[in-house]
């Protein structure tokens, strides 16, 4: 009900990271950051999905409290144990995929230029 939240915050974070570097005219030269938007692409494309996912499911509602577990009692604890249980590993898988891509694209790239 509520795993889509830390991938969520995870992409907010992450494009306001890249927007800072743009804004900085930061040329950094190294690989990931480079590659920050295919990260962002992920995440907010994945939150997305997920928001939808929820919706559709009737785990989100578009009245307070949205969260359609919060109107139970406990509610938040069940939230945030779904946030430390699925959805910081998402996040974590999410980033790993990346970061695998981030290196693929690198060696391809260093294999065409021999």
């Amino acid at each position: 009900m509520s795993c889509f939240v830390v991938p969520l915050a995870q992409a907010v974070v992450t494009s306001a990271i890249r927007k800072s570097n743009e804004k900085n005219n930061r040329n950094d030269h190294s690989a990931f950051a480079r590659h920050l938007p295919a990260l962002e692409k992920m995440l907010w494309g994945g939150s997305v999905m997920l928001v939808v996912d929820h919706i559709i499911n009737g785990e989100l509602t578009w009245r307070f409290p949205f969260f359609t577990a919060l109107e139970n009692e406990g509610g938040g604890a069940v939230m945030l144990r779904e946030m430390l249980t699925v959805g910081v590993p998402m996040s974590l898988v999410i980033t790993a995929v990346w970061a695998v891509y981030v290196l693929a694209k690198e060696r391809k790239k260093k294999v065409q230029l021999t």
